[in-house]
């Protein structure tokens, strides 16, 4: 692998331009002027440098990305897009490797070298979503991790956490759970099932908690308290949480030094009209917070593009964020907060990370966010993928 010399360009929190010397798919050195003889040098004078993004949370199992356009047709409930998608699954072929092929491809050249998917599991697909996902990822360069997901319930659908285990000794490296109130209608034996399966398999808990109010607070409060009484703190985070955007102030600090103290991150699509949890609030009580699609171009929804920075920006919109601080935090969660949910080692901008690396025809990160222009550049380990 020949070294590449990315010169002039603007790494994300550095406060000047600097040059960045990558070598044997690591970032070898930064700073202005770097002599590198016999590196590739790339101008990228005045752009903006920033780590790879980290997908978060979306459902590549489910795509209808690449074929043809398919007009949704489900209801606004929630119990109408479960049903949706399950009724026509079947007649769409999904889940299908081509189409998740295609997605993770947009992904990857929009700058995302991490991906964390959410892939259906229940006695009707079984594990096909499960390796679909690997076949697909096997072919682009984007590292992807997946959460083995009940989206039919667990309690309520029997076999589902035979086959939630079944994922875990596959290799899956997260269970995730589904409103152990609103769904199953026993939270403490939803969670018995997740956290038991965590445990045994050191396996991530990736927990989808859409009850809102003071349901939603109560099963944060089981899930900080579990967390907790176990010691996975690090290894468990919750997505949605759309009873944090509508609980009032007292109850949201409460709920948000309690997160942080666990070590339970929060995961936000900023979707539609559904409540997005207090991104500054969280931040500042030191919660880590993460940003990703939801679904893509799938049976539940139409929408969705694939670039991460699209997103960041709807996350910052939803938020009413207008200073460039504050939109940078929407920034944060498609890049570090990510990456500290996932636990990646070496990410970064610094001499000795690895060089995953998206630069921009910008001088900011709010900029990024709000513009999201074209790439100029990606590099996943050092390997310039999209020039």
């Amino acid at each position: 692998m020949s070294d590449v010399l990315l010169r002039g360009g603007l790494p994300w929190g550095l406060g000047s331009p600097a040059d960045l010397l990558v070598r044997d798919g690591l970032i070898h050195e930064v700073g202005p002027g770097l002599d590198a003889p016999g590196a590739r040098v790339i101008d990228i004078t005045g752009q903006l440098v920033l780590p790879g993004l980290v997908e978060a949370h979306c459902h590549l199992d489910k795509t209808l990305y690449g074929g043809p356009w398919v007009p949704h047709s489900a209801d606004d409930t929630l119990a109408g897009r479960i049903g949706n998608d399950l009724g026509r699954r079947a007649e769409l072929g999904v889940p299908d490797p081509g189409r998740i092929t295609a997605l993770l491809e947009r992904m990857s050249a929009a700058g995302t070298t991490h991906v964390r998917t959410h892939t259906d599991i229940d006695p009707q697909v079984g594990l096909r979503g499960v390796e679909a996902v690997r076949e697909a990822a096997a072919r682009v360069p984007v590292e992807v991790r997946q959460v083995a997901f009940p989206q039919h319930g667990v309690l309520t659908n029997p076999g589902t956490a035979e086959l939630l285990e079944e994922a875990l000794k596959s290799g899956v490296e997260a269970v995730g759970g589904l409103d152990p109130a609103g769904i199953d209608r026993d939270p403490v034996r939803h969670l018995d099932v997740i956290f038991g399966l965590a445990e045994r398999y050191g396996a991530h808990v990736d927990i989808h908690l859409h009850d809102g109010g003071t349901l939603g607070g109560w099963e944060l409060e089981l899930i900080i308290e579990r967390t907790r009484a176990l010691g996975l703190g690090g290894r468990v985070a919750v997505s949605h949480a759309y009873a944090l955007g509508q609980l009032d102030e007292a109850a949201q600090d409460r709920l948000a030094q309690g997160l942080a103290e666990a070590g339970v991150a929060l995961v936000t699509a900023a979707v539609y009209n559904f409540p997005v949890p207090p991104v500054k609030k969280l931040r500042a009580a030191g919660v880590t917070l993460a940003c990703g699609h939801d679904g893509i171009r799938d049976l539940w929804g139409p929408y969705g593009s694939g670039d991460l920075l699209e997103r960041a920006m709807h996350l910052a919109y939803r938020s009413t964020f207008r200073r460039d601080e504050d939109i940078e935090l929407a920034l944060e969660a498609a890049t570090t907060g990510g990456a500290r949910l996932l636990g990646l080692r070496g990410y970064g901008l610094k001499p000795g990370d690895r060089a995953d690396l998206v630069v921009l025809p910008c001088g900011g990160a709010a900029e990024a966010v709000v513009v999201h222009p074209a790439r100029t550049l990606v590099m996943k380990d050092g390997t310039v993928l999209h020039n």
